[in-house]
């Protein structure tokens, strides 16, 4: 049986390194990872990609795991090296995943590429953090994530150590680390977690995210914070938004608010859900994009 592989590409004289898992010979979708997570997140989809006969690939982004770091990144960048990706890998058509903060990188997917080319979006329990200006959602948002976003916009020093030390507890004191995740989480969240699969492979990746510092993901969490440079309101194709209700890292008011000022957008709530519906529900997710992708198989 197949097992993921690492893989990387040449884009303007920096690497993208990513784990290619599911089916090799399946259609393709390209996953964002949230943070601080890496390519090895996809370790938690392979199972369910592979039953949907999907090629599942999750890209370091810039400055993460094995990424090399990109001055001035954008949005706009990140979209065009997910269609590099593609075309590096022979797919023709694709679809984009996005969990908790790959879900706004998602999002741009959806509003920089040509529908005809990328087939379907998926915005799993977003950190859409800046659809509506900077910080906007922070009224709704953790005592601590809203601290995060102020940091972020206005004090970026202690924006970095933030996530410096987030960093050394990820990789020096995983326990503590999984611990502190675990009690931040609902019900359902716990459930999922208590699967050591599951928690193993999420700490890898997480502690992944930090194997360059915690540079990259600063920059990827301020790009979230703050205002974003293109216009949700605007994105008339389909976004399939997933949420759970007793998400509490990305409460549900949220992202509900982005879906319904989304012209294409396609809510599909999560009752009792929790963060972490992108793995419990992850066969229903990648259902809907396989059945998305079978029309166009060669």
């Amino acid at each position: 049986m197949h097992v993921p592989t690492e893989g990387s590409i040449r884009v303007h004289n920096r690497t993208i390194t990513y784990l290619d898992a599911g089916d090799p010979r399946g259609s393709l979708i390209i996953h964002n990872h949230g943070g601080p997570s890496s390519r090895l997140e996809a370790e938690l989809f392979d199972s369910a990609a592979k039953a949907h006969g999907l090629r599942f690939v999750c890209a370091d982004r810039p400055g993460m795991g094995g990424s090399d770091h990109q001055p001035d990144r954008t949005f706009e960048s990140w979209a065009d090296d997910l269609v590099r990706l593609a075309d590096s890998l022979g797919a023709d058509q694709f679809a984009v995943t996005g969990w908790s903060e790959g879900g706004p990188w998602a999002l741009a997917a959806a509003a920089y590429l040509d529908p005809e080319r990328l087939v379907h979006v998926a915005c799993v329990a977003g950190g859409n953090y800046g659809t509506f200006g900077a910080n906007w959602a922070a009224q709704y948002l953790s005592s601590l994530d809203a601290l995060g976003g102020r940091l972020a916009l206005h004090f970026h020093p202690g924006f970095k150590l933030m996530y410096e030390m987030l960093g050394m507890s990820a990789k020096h004191f995983g326990n503590r680390y999984a611990d502190a995740i675990v009690k931040s989480t609902s019900a359902a969240d716990r459930e999922v977690l208590a699967d050591p699969e599951v928690m193993t492979s999420f700490l890898a990746a997480s502690q992944e995210c930090f194997r360059q510092g915690a540079d990259g993901l600063v920059v990827d969490a301020t790009m979230l914070y703050k205002a974003w440079p293109f216009d949700m309101t605007m994105v008339m194709r389909p976004v399939h938004f997933w949420q759970g209700d007793a998400d509490t890292l990305v409460p549900e008011v949220i992202n509900k608010m982005v879906a319904d000022k989304t012209p294409g957008a396609i809510w599909h709530p999560v009752t009792g859900g929790g963060h972490f519906i992108a793995v419990s529900h992850a066969d229903q997710i990648l259902a809907l994009a396989a059945k998305d992708l079978a029309p166009r198989m060669s």
